[in-house]
């Protein structure tokens, strides 16, 4: 890309998914009523790890970072695109596409790797029990999610630049509600063939990679569960598992749709539905489903709530 001035004014049109009719009108108070759920309820379950000593274990450490995560995700998305229905300015400047597309890649990456440590700290738990405290010891956890971040960083930055190379010509709208690179690869009139296949790789990478660590991960659970004597030990460890993996199939599911496919297979409204998915929906859901799930939260919770502490 030429670095001038005129690349540096491009500003771009976020056609959004919402127009003024009464059902659209409704659909977006409902994504505002997500959102708001989707705020606190993360908000709440960084909080609540964080004051209650009971949750200061490896397992709920990473949560509280899947739970900043899908923070931080949600705030890169939502409003801005409130902001410009309410307002009616649809337009996005470079450097604010520029931090969208960095983010959003960043914790979509990040989370990739978290979910598959996440997946190892449940094998080692179940699996083996009485060397847990040695295999997921304090430093190897914290670096462990620390290398997430990281991993996510690098991913969004190699993204972020080869989409600030292309050169865009052609129309300036984005048949999106924020600025996804997957959106912005048609607008540009340069030949985009070795990016898509560098996505492909990455993608390969952040989420065949992690995925793999998760399926055998869970595999020797299944397996350390069905030889377990005890019903009531098999139903702990059902309990204890079916949370993540719920959450696993509900983000990998739909990331796997929309940066696994050729670009040419793409369509703009269903691709615009299925992001909002998984950065709107899913956001809400993980806290909802480790907190209704997790006795060990709801106790924890009620108890502060009584205290007064969580207010």
């Amino acid at each position: 890309m030429m670095w001038g001035n005129q690349t540096f004014n491009t500003v771009f049109i976020l056609l959004g998914i919402f127009d003024h009719s009464p059902t659209h009108i409704f659909l977006f108070c409902l994504v505002l009523g997500i959102f708001s759920v989707a705020f606190m309820g993360n908000i709440s379950m960084v909080l609540l790890i964080y004051l209650d000593p009971q949750l200061h274990t490896p397992l709920y450490f990473l949560l509280s970072h899947l739970s900043l995560m899908d923070l931080m995700l949600i705030c890169t998305t939502v409003p801005k695109m409130a902001f410009n229905y309410l307002s009616g300015r649809k337009s996005i400047p470079l450097a604010g596409c520029g931090t969208q597309i960095f983010f959003y890649v960043s914790l979509l990456g990040a989370e990739c790797f978290l979910l598959a440590v996440m997946a190892y700290d449940r094998y080692v738990a179940i699996c083996h029990p009485l060397r847990y405290t040695i295999l997921m010891n304090q430093k190897l956890y914290v670096l462990m999610t620390v290398a997430s971040w990281i991993l996510g960083s690098l991913d969004g930055i190699i993204v972020l630049a080869a989409a600030l190379s292309f050169s865009y010509c052609s129309s300036l709208e984005i048949h999106h509600f924020f600025c996804d690179v997957a959106a912005l690869l048609p607008l540009s009139c340069t030949d985009t063939s070795a990016f898509e296949r560098l996505l492909f790789i990455c993608c390969v990478v952040m989420l065949i990679f992690p995925v793999s660590v998760i399926l055998v991960s869970y595999a020797c659970v299944l397996r350390a569960v069905i030889c377990m004597g005890s019903g009531e030990s098999r139903h702990k460890a059902f309990i204890t598992c079916s949370s993540h993996l719920s959450v696993v199939g509900l983000y990998y599911g739909a990331a796997m749709f929309m940066y696994m496919r050729p670009a040419s297979t793409h369509m703009p409204d269903q691709d615009t539905m299925v992001s909002a998915f998984y950065a709107i929906l899913t956001p809400m859901l993980n806290p909802l489903i480790y907190s209704l799930r997790n006795k060990e939260v709801s106790r924890v919770l009620q108890k502060l709530l009584r205290k007064g502490k969580f207010i």
